[in-house]
């Protein structure tokens, strides 16, 4: 297993830092291509320029031939520039783009929780818009210096025609980016809300598919969507607002560039008409006049897309940045050892005490679903052990000692609303392809009907988020993953709440017979699952509050009888 990446970049000028001197490389050679396909494309008004001047003046056929001659390679450079040049910057920026998501999906996954109010919606967003717009300025750098490269090429040559065309176009483009560097500001500031905003939406999206069945069981459905629709309408609005602002931003680019264009273009024509320059110089002005606007351009724009990436790596920050809550230990659990609970008190848990030896199969009957939610965060270390009292020991060993991916590999927690992964049946139930307990997972877990119902077995393509299958088979799948895995202790909670009685009565026995001689602790009110246990633990307003086997509660406590006889 991998350790946790334990460089937490401090702000979002760092992460835009970072990147830059991992590519220093690449954007050296995108750089100096991109400035040969700048300095070919201002070439080739130039080279018109001195065309006509030399045909005018010397009419001769081997100067035209060596013109056209010098125009195919000044046509071939910009070509073969531009190719290889964007192809390096794209290569290095989607590159950067994967990074910078592994790392962000890397932090989010981390099971000690972090102080961080950010939702998971809001970290899939993350993880892919501000990854990418961040990334961005690995191609952002090379093309302002490439531009740069264009406009000085074309000042320097318009100077040798007549200095003060040259001079216009240095005054020209350091008034348009002045003006461009503080409208830029607005922009970026907006982009920032409007990115929270959308990850908001994104994160309320995410809550409802997954809270979307129980919503529709007690009617909260329509209140659910008008909560969404507000926050859909507020980042609708900031979205809007920043469209106008970039609007603006470019309307105002595209105007200055045009107005500085056309005075250059107006100047050559009044030293032409003085006689100051000649004809190919007019010619050459004119044609960089028009030609000056595109780098121009890409050179106003790019404070917006830098104000863009800086607020992207800023929110990229939030996350990489934020320090850990608890700080996991480095040990090992013993293998094949016992699940104890010590004294936990956390949420409705109340001084919860209980023993699971090893290889024992156990129940616990919990009479509030919060109490249950509860243990099973605590299991799952979703719940950093410095944050409640009592102590969890896995194979005689406290959890805080432990090293988080240790616990993992010994210890699993099949959470309720277990995730079903786009894919197949094979891929959802063993993702790293080398369990070797898969046809036995399949049948303890009475999927054996799903993959019967399809010609290609296993192999049936399942949708995101288990779309194409019922509440039932997706439970079922969870069930399989769970199973399959084999770990030395496995925890589930309420892994057949979506299947018929009949199924269920084949599951406990399946899952009983799986799990001889394993650790299995089952948080559930399933009858099947209670008697299929070696014993049953009650546990009651945060407390366990009986410990027999099923048969005898339901002999004895009439409470039990109640709470789990369907």
């Amino acid at each position: 297993m991998t350790t946790p990446d334990t460089q937490r970049p401090r702000a979002g000028s760092h992460i835009l830092r970072t990147a830059l001197r991992r590519n220093v490389g690449a954007m050296a050679w995108g750089t100096l291509l991109m400035g040969l396909y700048q300095a070919g494309e201002t070439a080739f008004p130039i080279a018109l320029g001195l065309i006509v001047e030399h045909t005018m003046r010397d009419r001769s056929p081997q100067a035209l031939g060596v013109s056209v001659a010098a125009l195919a390679v000044i046509i071939t450079t910009v070509s073969l520039s531009w190719r290889f040049g964007m192809r390096i910057l794209q290569k290095a920026n989607t590159t950067e783009a994967h990074h910078w998501r592994v790392r962000v999906a890397g932090r989010g996954l981390q099971p000690v929780a972090r102080d961080v109010d950010l939702k998971s919606g809001e970290v899939l967003t993350i993880a892919t818009e501000d990854a990418d717009q961040t990334a961005d300025i690995i191609e952002v750098v090379p093309l302002l210096i490439s531009s740069l490269v264009a406009v000085v090429i074309a000042a320097v040559a318009l100077g040798l025609a007549d200095v003060r065309l040259g001079l216009l176009v240095i005054v020209g483009t350091v008034a348009i980016l002045s003006v461009l560097s503080v409208m830029s500001r607005r922009i970026g500031s907006s982009t920032r809300e409007q990115q929270a905003r959308v990850a908001r939406a994104g994160a309320k999206v995410a809550d409802l598919i997954i809270g979307l069945r129980p919503l529709h069981g007690f009617g909260g459905n329509h209140a659910a969507f008008r909560s969404y629709r507000e926050i859909s309408t507020e980042a609708k609005r900031q979205s809007v607002t920043v469209a106008r602002v970039s609007g603006v931003y470019a309307g105002t680019a595209l105007a200055l560039n045009a107005v500085l264009a056309a005075a250059v273009t107006l100047t050559a024509g009044w030293l032409a008409f003085r006689g100051r320059i000649g004809i190919g110089e007019l010619v050459m002005a004119v044609g960089l006049a028009q030609f000056i606007m595109e780098p121009l351009k890409l050179f106003s724009e790019m404070p917006k897309y830098v104000m863009i990436a800086r607020a992207s790596a800023e929110r990229m920050a939030l996350v990489l940045a934020a320090p850990p809550v608890t700080t996991p230990g480095t040990g090992r659990p013993a293998a094949g050892g016992d699940l104890e609970v010590d004294g936990v008190r956390h949420g409705a848990l109340r001084k919860v005490r209980f023993r699971v030896r090893a290889g024992e199969f156990v129940a616990v009957a919990a009479y509030q679903p919060l109490a249950a939610a509860d243990l099973a965060a605590v299991l799952a270390l979703n719940v950093p052990p410095d944050t409640y009292e009592g102590t969890v020991r896995v194979g005689g060993r406290d959890l805080a000692e432990l090293a988080v991916e240790e616990v993992r590999e010994h210890l699993l927690v099949n959470p309720y609303d277990g995730e079903i992964f786009a894919g197949t049946l094979r891929s959802n139930i063993d993702p790293s392809g080398t369990s070797r307990t898969v046809p036995e997972a399949v049948e303890a877990s009475m999927l054996t009907d799903v993959v019967a119902l399809h010609r290609e077995g296993l192999d049936y393509a399942v949708r995101d988020r288990g779309a194409n299958l019922s509440g039932g088979q997706r439970q079922r799948l969870s069930l399989a993953r769970a199973l399959a895995a084999d770990s030395e202790v496995l925890v589930l909670r309420d892994p057949t709440t979506a299947v018929d009685a009949v199924t269920e009565q084949l599951i406990a026995r399946g899952v009983a017979k799986l799990r001889r001689d394993r650790t299995t602790l089952v948080i559930t009110s399933s009858p099947a699952l209670l008697d299929a246990a070696d014993r049953v633990l009650v546990l009651d307003e945060g407390v366990i509050t009986a410990e027999d086997t099923h048969r005898n509660l339901l002999a004895t406590d009439e409470a039990y009888c109640v709470a789990v006889t369907r």
